[in-house]
């Protein structure tokens, strides 16, 4: 039910879930609780009867933590990535460190303008 909403819906969505989970996520340990994950779906207007999320809260929370990760809601919502995208992710994710080299989690557009020439 959640895989046919949230593709009715668009990219946007699940882009927009993923900025709201990391705000939510005050101790940014990347879980999030039960009513925190109902209170994203209901600020994203993703209407899911209650006994439906409860069948995907225990689908989601396979380690009984009541706790589920945003990587585990793209699992379950999106499948397995094709090897096209893993590839293009790795080659993302290795731009980044390189640009993120003091290791914050954060570039700077300073950073940015040292590695990067337009012209």
């Amino acid at each position: 039910v959640l895989r046919e909403t949230i593709s009715k819906r668009g990219v946007r969505v699940i882009t927009g879930l993923g900025k709201y989970f990391r705000h939510i996520d005050k101790n940014r340990n990347g879980f999030l609780s039960q009513a925190d994950f109902k209170e994203a779906l209901k600020v994203f207007h993703v209407e899911i009867p209650e006994g439906d999320f409860q069948s995907l809260w225990l689908l989601l929370d396979d380690s009984k933590s009541d706790k589920v990760d945003y990587g585990e809601f793209t699992h379950a919502v999106f499948g397995e990535m094709n090897e096209y995208r893993k590839a293009f992710v790795r080659k993302v994710s290795l731009a980044y460190m390189k640009l993120d080299f003091n290791k914050t989690g954060s570039v700077p557009m300073v950073d940015i303008r040292k590695c990067y020439c337009a012209k």
